[in-house]
């Protein structure tokens, strides 16, 4: 079924990002990344009042495969 999308503005585009508009089987990824990040790092919005007053970020991770990127073309 066709997909009726009106205006929408694109800030910025990553080197492995993906944009498509309208209709679309599977979209798989051309790359990975960990990221890393305190609590409270992805808090976005107006008046927020995060208090993180000891924060500690375990960046030890065991595992030697995440996500595996194998047959994604």
């Amino acid at each position: 079924m066709p997909a009726i999308v009106g205006a929408f503005k694109v800030n910025g585009v990553g080197s492995s990002s993906v944009i498509h508009v309208g209709d679309v089987i599977t979209i798989s990824p051309y790359s990975e990344v960990k990221t890393f990040a305190g609590a409270g790092s992805f808090n976005s919005g107006d008046g927020l009042n995060i208090y993180n007053y000891n924060s500690v970020t375990n960046t030890y991770d065991m595992d030697l495969i995440d996500q595996p990127m194998v047959g994604n073309a």
